[in-house]
């Protein structure tokens, strides 16, 4: 550990990139999946015909996901930031070589993300312009939805960790 001055840079990019996190998990993805989850729940309820089940199987199944997803980002971020701003304000420098490891593991996974996305919206349109059974068409439907909406959170998230991501790898790469 050394005692050099914290880096400023590093942590005002830490604090806009865990603030971007939770306010995306609790502002948007969490009032997703809850709103996806009840309007699956009512469809499954109360909507007939094959079209509303094929639409409500995925909006719980994704609900369940975002609501859960939302809710631990949310709820995780601040214990984060508290770890991580005392390694940058310490020059822990494992710390901050074993969180470049972690972002970087991260922004390798962004090409995946945006294949299942990819593959969630083509596959959405077959089924729904494909001339398939009503269940059929209303899972399409949804997955083009989820598709939409997957895309543009991963959007944001992924921009938001090439700034942190760059500024790790400085406060990294020059020893303090």
């Amino acid at each position: 550990m050394t005692t050099a001055a914290a880096d400023p840079v590093l942590l005002g990019t830490l604090m806009q990139y865990f603030e971007g996190e939770k306010l995306e998990a609790l502002i948007f993805i969490l009032p997703v999946g809850l709103a996806s989850l009840v309007f699956g729940a009512w469809l499954l309820v109360d909507a007939p015909g094959s079209f509303a089940r094929g639409v409500a199987i995925p909006f719980v199944l994704m609900g369940l996901l975002m609501g859960t997803v939302g809710a631990v980002v949310g709820y995780r971020t601040p214990a984060q930031v508290n770890t991580l701003s005392a390694a940058v304000e310490t020059g822990q420098a494992a710390a901050l070589q074993a969180e470049l490891s972690r972002m970087e593991a991260v922004n390798r996974a962004w090409p995946r993300y945006l294949l299942l996305w990819a593959v969630f919206g083509v596959v959405g349109l077959a089924l729904r312009f494909a001339g398939f059974g009503d269940f059929l068409q209303g899972l399409g439907v949804a997955l083009v939805f989820f598709a939409g909406v997957g895309m543009l959170v991963d959007g944001f998230a992924e921009r938001r960790t090439h700034a942190y991501t760059a500024a790790l790898k400085a406060a990294v790469s020059q020893p303090r």
